[in-house]
């Protein structure tokens, strides 16, 4: 009721900029309600190709203008390009039209290990450590930067080792938003599904020296206030560190720079 219930989809505004979004999951409508720009003009960075990070492109009211453009990157998985992966997703009988039949132009990058520029803002991204081919994105701009990891193994039974492609995307950024979807006693049972806990992703931000720290990618069966509980053993973790530490929750919004 709180903290929301919509999957992946987190807005950045950069002045300047065109619209950039991390992630197509279903809080992709609500955010293409948000923007007052018309017609579209967007990049959406998308970490991997599970369904909860995709599934809200036909959703976005504002892509089917003829006259919109989204500019969608994200990684290849098995050789095989991301915008193919999408017809694989948005086709009959699974949906009732490709991308490609959109009325706005999608253009698809297939983006891993690499730097791109976005106007004045520089996108850095890498393959993390999930379930797949998966990629952990960075944004610089005007000596400020955003982090986004938002699927994470955790190591087990190594608490305290950050793949370095992790700690290089996420050193000393204004705002970290990472998976912290499991409790230790969770992640025992799930140690596989490609997630952490909560006391794992404050040791990133630690690690990486991170200014603030956005608890992202709740577990569906957490309550708000499992949530809120959680929040409050991620701040006594970061006590020492002096990490300003948030759930994220729908409609938040974040400033830095």
């Amino acid at each position: 009721m709180r903290y929301g219930g919509n999957t992946s989809c987190v807005g950045l505004e950069i002045d300047g900029v065109d619209s950039i979004v991390f992630d197509l999951g279903t809080g992709l409508r609500l955010w293409g309600e948000s923007l007052h720009q018309r017609p579209l003009r967007a990049h959406a960075l998308v970490t991997h190709l599970h369904w909860d990070h995709i599934q809200g492109l036909p959703f976005l009211a504002s892509i089917h203008d003829p006259d919109a453009h989204l500019d969608v990157y994200g990684p290849s998985h098995d050789g095989i390009g991301i915008a193919e992966s999408f017809d694989v997703f948005m086709n009959p009988p699974l949906f009732p039209i490709q991308s490609s039949d959109l009325q706005g132009e999608v253009v698809f990058h297939d983006v891993s290990n690499e730097s791109f520029e976005i106007g004045s803002a520089t996108v850095t991204t890498a393959q993390v450590p999930h379930v797949g081919a998966t990629n952990g994105y960075r944004v610089e701009t005007a000596g400020a930067a955003v982090a986004y990891v938002s699927d994470h193994q955790e190591p087990v039974g190594r608490p305290d080792h950050v793949d370095e492609r992790v700690l290089a995307l996420c050193r000393d950024v204004d705002i970290l938003i990472h998976d912290a979807q499991y409790t230790s006693d969770e992640f025992r049972m799930k140690s596989d599904w490609g997630h952490c806990t909560v006391p794992y992703a404050v040791e990133v931000a630690a690690q990486a020296g991170a200014k603030t720290l956005a608890l992202f990618h709740h577990d569906p069966s957490h309550c708000d206030d499992s949530v809120d509980t959680l929040l409050e053993m991620a701040r006594s973790l970061a006590a020492a560190q002096h990490i300003e530490i948030v759930a994220a929750a729908e409609g938040m919004k974040l400033e830095c720079g």
